[in-house]
């Protein structure tokens, strides 16, 4: 019989997938994706949450019955989630508010309990996502907070994996590793490994527009006016999580919210691949430093999670029009939902040019 003992034994040995439909004759180099979402919880967390989870316990810091806490973007949590239940532990996570309903209720169908946040409130601010972790740690008893931004466990956990499986595949050819930072521990651990293995290779970091990481990395100088909203999950920071280890990053690449959604559905029409939102941003960026690739280097894209979390938001037509990420004019005029928004747009016209005849006519 072939079988695993539990679910847990399947996290790791993601495979490689070659993208040749997206990279086309654009990008000189060999690209690669290493896709994260074949893990059992469909993200590159199940590494970190199992890994920091029993690192805690054989340090005596996860006793029985604990409550483990953890400020997560939605994926750590999940793969927390089922962690705990496997393990018989509580779990209560802190998300902000522009977590996806798809990541809500995900965790929640895990048995988890899920406190939301405002995404606008600042580290310090006891209602940030951060601050409220701490505290619900504190009040709560017999409980562990999992930290993973300044847990160094989240970092080891892909220096044992993650970078051992990227040489291994690419038989030790990878001139280039492109990864999201966060965190910073699937970005860092990884490049960690293969920075032993040859240090040559190139570290490309990917950060969002409104984090502050890019510039922090580049100057040394945290910079809180770089710091405004922006609709990406899972990439860039507002805080300098001690996992980013910016002596490893060769190199920092911004991307937009637009552009890493369209990538993420260029990734699902052209590859067949239904990747999650950093995904795009990963993609992205490989075609921000296409001009730095020769034909003999060997580009590997780390791939985060799946997109089945991001179907109310990237891979919603009407979503995007919201952002102004589509023109309305690439909606099909025919469906419901457009002939609804339509309506609702020439009521609210007739409605103010009634209120104001109103007003100036009857003088009410």
């Amino acid at each position: 019989m072939q079988y695993f003992d539990n679910v847990l034994a399947t996290i790791g040995d993601t495979p490689l997938i070659k993208l040749d439909r997206i990279a086309g004759e654009e990008i000189p180099a060999t690209v690669f994706g290493k896709v994260e979402s074949f893990n059992p919880g469909q993200s590159a967390k199940d590494r970190i949450a199992l890994y920091m989870v029993e690192q805690a316990e054989k340090e005596g810091k996860i006793k029985p019955g604990a409550t483990i806490v953890e400020a997560t973007s939605g994926n750590t949590g999940f793969s927390l989630a089922m962690i705990c239940a496997l393990k018989g532990y509580k779990c209560v996570l802190t998300v902000t508010s522009k977590a996806s309903p798809e990541k809500l209720a995900m965790l929640r169908s895990m048995g988890a309990e899920v406190v939301i946040c405002p995404a606008d409130a600042e580290p310090e601010d006891p209602r940030s996502y951060y601050s409220r972790a701490e505290s619900l740690a504190r009040d709560i008893p017999n409980s562990y907070y999992l930290a993973q931004n300044f847990n160094l466990n989240n970092q080891m956990a892909h220096y044992h994996t993650t970078g051992p499986e990227i040489w291994k595949q690419t038989g030790g050819k990878v001139t280039h590793y492109v990864c999201c930072c966060g965190t910073g521990g699937t970005l860092s651990g990884t490049a960690r490994y293969l920075k032993e293995m040859n240090p040559d290779i190139r570290i490309i970091g990917v950060d969002a527009y409104g984090s502050v990481l890019g510039k922090y990395w580049a100057t040394g100088i945290f910079d809180k006016n770089e710091i405004h909203p922006y609709k990406v999950e899972g990439l860039g920071k507002t805080i300098i999580p001690d996992n980013v280890s910016f002596d490893l990053i060769d190199d920092f690449v911004k991307v937009t919210d637009r552009n890493s959604a369209f990538r993420a559905r260029d990734l699902a029409k052209k590859e067949g691949l239904m990747v999650g939102y950093s995904s795009g941003s990963a993609m992205e960026a490989v075609f921000k430093i296409k001009h730095q690739l020769k034909p003999t280097d060997v580009v590997v894209a780390l791939f985060s999670d799946h997109g089945s979390r991001y179907l109310g938001k990237i891979f919603s037509d009407e979503w995007m029009q919201e952002q102004g990420f589509l023109k309305e004019d690439s909606f099909d005029p025919s469906s419901y939902s457009y002939r609804y928004r339509n309506f609702k747009r020439i009521y609210k016209v007739y409605k103010r040019k009634y209120s104001r005849y109103l007003r100036q006519t009857l003088k009410i």
